[in-house]
């Protein structure tokens, strides 16, 4: 039985997950990523081989997300794709129509519009979190309610609270201002997740061309507050695939699958031993150019295995000589 490993590192989650030739899903693993990726590689991995089938063997290997780079050295990776391609083409796989993707995550959210099966735009936001699910956690951690009831006092809101949402500083100090106003939990609650939408929609999506059928995935997409902003906002349903937050390592896993079966060639997959195998991780500034690029690199018992961040070329080549 041949599976295909998908690994998606983000900087808040880290998400593993394993399909079979019919692209079915048949283990995952879900973690939060806790600044350190290279145990959560480890530990994910160990937890993937508990769920796999006996008969299974992993027949190809892709890595996507911010920490792409890292997890396809550790795990000798046949293929690294950015996250673009990996949630365009798990979104299309589950939702074939899909003309908008909506992505928000724990640190960056992106929107990919896709026409005729074909990624033709997208937007990233990865510098401010007003838009993205470290901003609800920060906002329910204030309000004193947990991050996984955000959803149900969201729903209950009858006159939702107007919150600015172009900065977390100004929401935040807005959201203090509506609580000393008098405003209903639920109401600032629902306020909050409307505020994230639109700020979502003025950055993000800004210019784009919105169509249904629209698609929105990521760990967010398992508030049902923001769900609702969404639908609201656009007088229709924004599906939300089964899987959502691990679109990326399913779409991942799905390109792997393509590149292995059209290539015939044999995993390079390092295999599980890597749970016990320990690895330095460092960077450096490189100064052979006023670029002064920020160089990341891997190693294992004193050797240097790969080094990733330079705007040119150099590095790669240093490291094949």
């Amino acid at each position: 039985m041949k599976t295909y490993l998908g690994v998606d590192v983000g900087s808040v989650t880290t998400k593993l997950v394993l399909i079979n030739e019919n692209y079915d899903l048949v283990a995952s693993i879900y973690s939060r990523t806790q600044g350190n990726p290279v145990d959560m590689i480890k530990k994910g991995l160990q937890k993937i081989r508990n769920q796999m089938p006996q008969e299974a063997q992993i027949a190809g290997v892709a890595t996507t997300g911010s920490g792409r780079q890292l997890a396809g050295v550790m795990l000798g990776a046949d293929l690294v794709k950015n996250e673009i391609t990996a949630h365009a083409v798990a979104a299309m796989h589950y939702v074939p129509d899909v003309q908008t993707i909506f992505e928000i995550g724990g640190q960056d959210s992106k929107i990919i519009i896709v026409r005729d099966g074909i990624v033709v735009d997208f937007g990233m936001n990865s510098v401010c979190a007003a838009g993205t699910g470290s901003f609800l956690d920060h906002q329910a951690e204030r309000l004193n309610i947990r991050i996984e009831d955000f959803g149900s006092h969201a729903m209950r809101s009858q006159n939702p609270a107007r919150i600015a949402g172009r900065c977390t500083v100004f929401a935040e100090s807005d959201m203090i201002h509506k609580q000393q106003m008098g405003y209903p939990i639920d109401d600032i609650v629902y306020g909050l997740s409307q505020s994230l939408v639109r700020n979502y929609l003025n950055n993000v999506a800004l210019g784009k061309a919105i169509l249904p059928k629209m698609v929105f995935q990521g760990g967010v997409a398992f508030n049902q507050g923001i769900i609702r902003a969404f639908n609201e906002t656009f007088h229709t349903e924004v599906f939300v695939p089964p899987h959502n937050e691990l679109m990326g390592a399913i779409g991942a896993a799905m390109l792997v699958h393509e590149e292995m079966r059209d290539d015939h060639r044999k995993s390079s997959f390092a295999g599980f031993g890597i749970s016990n195998t320990e690895y330095k991780i460092s960077s450096f500034t490189c100064k052979a150019c006023p670029n002064l690029c920020e160089i990341s690199q891997i190693a294992m018992d004193g050797k240097v295995l790969a080094r990733w961040g330079a705007r040119c070329d150099m590095w790669d080549r240093i490291d094949k000589k």
